[in-house]
């Protein structure tokens, strides 16, 4: 768990080998480790807006490179206390091909700490396949994970969610072709979560899926990152760190209004068409 420290610092008890982006750990999973920062620039417990922060979950973050991975410090530095849940990690581990799983998380998380007051949903099942060889098996195992898991953990959160509000930002992808049952259910997840800001905007909860295009967290050679920085309109490719402020400002009291929004924080990447 990341936890905003009290005083004029801060301290994070770092999980999988993740840390402040200025901070280098060793290339290993499950280092424990604190880590004392800088002063805080604003009141501790509020954002750069004023708003009393609180609790969010983070799923998916156990690889170090991951986009979730870079997230969670971040949401910490704003102000918030950071849970995290991964198969077989993070301080909540929970399989969410399970129909329970999910449902389980949410009640286990505030059962100890409280309302939740944010989710970021950045967990995803991924095994590449095609039409002609993508199995029934495959199909239902992706469709489990990356959208009936993250619809039954939008419903939990929100069941739950203090009279405050809350707010609510997955991941999604357009890579589909070669890799079809991951964008399809890419594409379902997109679906519930524009529904969610629809639904349970009067419950004061926002909701939106961020599209942060190729983004390099292992899976790029160095001739894949040559070939994919010309794609980009800004000159470079995407960062973990570029996402973690994108969430970190829907998660805000400021960034709130923003909802119901398939967001595409890519560098203008999709504007090539």
């Amino acid at each position: 768990m990341w936890k905003v420290g009290l005083g004029h610092s801060r301290l994070w008890k770092v999980h999988q080998g993740t840390s402040p982006s200025n901070i280098p750990l060793p290339h290993a999973s499950n280092v424990q480790l604190r880590v004392a920062l800088r002063a805080v620039p604003y009141p501790t417990g509020r954002d750069v807006y004023g708003a009393l922060m609180s609790l969010v979950l983070v799923t998916g973050a156990a690889r170090a490179n991951s986009i979730a991975a870079v997230v969670a410090p971040r949401l910490a530095s704003a102000g918030w206390e950071v849970v995290t849940s991964d198969l077989d990690s993070g301080d909540y581990p929970c399989d969410l091909a399970t129909t329970d799983g999910p449902e389980k998380l949410i009640e286990r998380v505030t059962t100890e700490r409280g309302a939740l007051s944010a989710l970021v949903l950045s967990h995803a099942h991924d095994v590449e396949s095609g039409i002609l060889d993508t199995t029934a098996a495959s199909f239902d195992t992706h469709v489990a994970v990356n959208a009936r898991a993250s619809l039954l953990l939008i419903a939990a959160f929100a069941r739950q969610v203090p009279d405050s509000g809350g707010a609510i930002v997955a991941f999604t992808s357009d890579h589909t072709t070669g890799n079809l049952p991951y964008g399809a259910s890419k594409g379902a997840l997109d679906r519930i979560v524009i529904s969610a800001a629809r639904e349970l905007g009067p419950r004061g909860i926002s909701a939106n899926v961020v599209n942060p295009g190729p983004i390099d967290t292992g899976w790029m050679d160095a001739e894949m990152r040559e070939n994919m920085v010309p794609h980009h309109p800004l000159g470079r490719l995407g960062t973990p760190t570029d996402i973690a402020a994108v969430v970190s400002f829907l998660l805000s009291e400021g960034g709130r209004w923003v909802s119901g929004q398939l967001l595409h924080a890519d560098g203008g990447f999709s504007s090539r068409y």
